[in-house]
């Protein structure tokens, strides 16, 4: 027996697939998120940035919003601010200037439940 949603009109209709998609980059910049570690209570994860444009970038932000209240906790090779869900990691001193095709890791640890965020960069 199946179960399905129905609308005034009759029928059933099929929630959508819950997958994630990343909007084209801004100005060249590009951020790859990846979980790579979890443990009860916390996670940890890499983000690579890239400068997909064809001019060099001298610094980049990338920002996000977190689904289910996650915490940063510590990053690496950035820096970062977190207000309420509102997370922003800016390049380090030494990281910020991409050439065209170049790219920067940064790392981060943090609380929660690891989610996949969907991130800006500029």
């Amino acid at each position: 027996m199946g179960y399905g949603l129905t609308y005034a009109g009759g029928g059933t209709t099929t929630p959508p697939p819950t997958t994630t998609t990343t909007p084209p980059p801004t100005a060249g910049c590009a951020a790859d998120y990846s979980v790579t570690s979890t443990w009860q209570g916390g996670f940890q994860a890499a983000v690579t940035v890239t400068n997909r444009g064809s001019a060099p970038i001298s610094a980049w932000t990338v920002a996000w919003t977190w689904p289910g209240g996650q915490t940063v906790t510590n990053v690496w090779n950035g820096t970062y601010t977190q207000t309420g869900t509102a997370v922003t990691i800016r390049n380090a001193s030494w990281n910020g200037t991409l050439a065209p095709g170049a790219s920067a890791t940064f790392g981060l640890t943090g609380t929660g439940t690891a989610a996949i965020p969907t991130m800006t960069c500029s």
